[in-house]
């Protein structure tokens, strides 16, 4: 008698997700993907580029606009980066719009230009621009006419990604001189998952920081009022941004009003298990698994915050409570 495992024709997931594959999960569909689609931007330092991935099927699709970090990677801190979330949304059934923002070492802008190094601002006028200009990005995407649900609108954002989303979702800046608060929040967005973002400034942040990256000395996420889902790892520790523990990761879960979720990810570091690309360099946490859990979960949490499926979460939450040692989640 043969013992030999019969295996899927065509396995949905990577063989080594491990116990993540026990979290619920619908169907992948094939994914189109579009890029580089230009935006002509009047007064921006270049035009915008944006990739642009959906599903082949499906109607009334959500959107995602998707925000990436400000790592040392050539690629990855742009369009071109966070593959294994941007498909794997799109795989679900979200229309997932990636941007490359003025911070990218793609477009290695010199630091005397305005808003360097980080455009805080520019990052946030990006996401709202792309907003503006649905029509014209509808049209250049093949298949993609009349497919679009304008009326559900969450934003993402990975490290400095998070930040931009944060304040989307409407948390506010204090201009270290001036002393004039911004709030740059976007209606249009019902729901943002802030992953790795980083938290509060002050005394928190490293003299290095403090220094020289301005727009992380004064946030406040009291006003954060938006639906949202911060992600987070517990050994996601980083002396150089904060003198505070992977703790500093979760401030703009608990210092923002419900309703609010976290996902902590056990043993996750900054790349969460490689989120921001495949087998990437600056990854220092390798792991299929980790990267399986947070696509489960972030498309769950999606689901039910854009009204596709109002149960998603809390199955997703049972399920991963049955598999301890990957992630706690909390709520408010």
């Amino acid at each position: 008698m043969s013992t030999e495992t019969t295996l899927p024709r065509v396995p949905n997931d990577h063989a080594l997700v491990g116990d993540a594959a026990n979290l619920p999960s619908s169907t992948p569909v094939p994914v189109i993907s579009v890029s580089p689609l230009v935006l002509p931007y009047p007064g921006r330092i270049v035009d915008l580029q944006l990739r642009v991935s959906a599903p082949i099927t499906g109607s009334n699709l959500p959107i995602v606009l998707l925000s990436h970090g400000h790592g040392m990677s050539n690629h990855l801190s742009s369009l071109n980066g966070y593959g294994p979330l941007a498909s794997f949304w799109a795989s679900h059934g979200f229309v997932v719009i990636q941007p490359t923002h003025l911070s990218s070492k793609s477009l290695s802008l010199p630091p005397t230009a305005p808003g360097a190094p980080l455009f805080w601002r520019s990052r946030v006028e990006d996401m709202s621009f792309i907003l503006d200009h649905l029509d014209t990005i509808e049209s250049h995407v093949p298949t993609l006419q009349g497919r679009l649900d304008r009326s559900r609108i969450a934003v993402a954002g990975h490290s400095l990604g998070g930040q931009t989303a944060t304040l989307l979702l409407g948390a506010t800046l204090t201009d270290p001189d001036s002393g004039e608060v911004y709030s740059l929040p976007d209606p249009r967005v019902k729901a943002g998952i802030v992953i790795a973002a980083p938290g509060n400034g002050g005394k928190d942040l490293s003299t290095f920081a403090y220094e020289n990256f301005t727009c992380l000395r004064h946030p406040s996420f009291a006003e954060m009022k938006t639906r949202a889902l911060i992600v987070a790892g517990d050994k996601d520790v980083s002396p150089y941004l904060s003198t505070r523990g992977a703790d500093w990761r979760a401030d703009a879960y608990e210092h923002s009003p419900g309703p609010k979720d976290l996902l902590t990810l056990v043993g996750g570091e900054h790349g969460l298990g490689g989120i921001a690309g495949y087998d990437a360099k600056e990854t220092t946490d390798e792991s299929p698994l980790m990267v399986a859990v947070v696509q489960r979960m972030t498309v769950a949490w999606l689901k039910s915050a854009l009204g596709e499926s109002g149960e998603a979460w809390g199955e997703a939450c049972k399920a991963l409570e049955g598999l301890r040692g990957l992630g706690r989640v909390a709520s408010k």
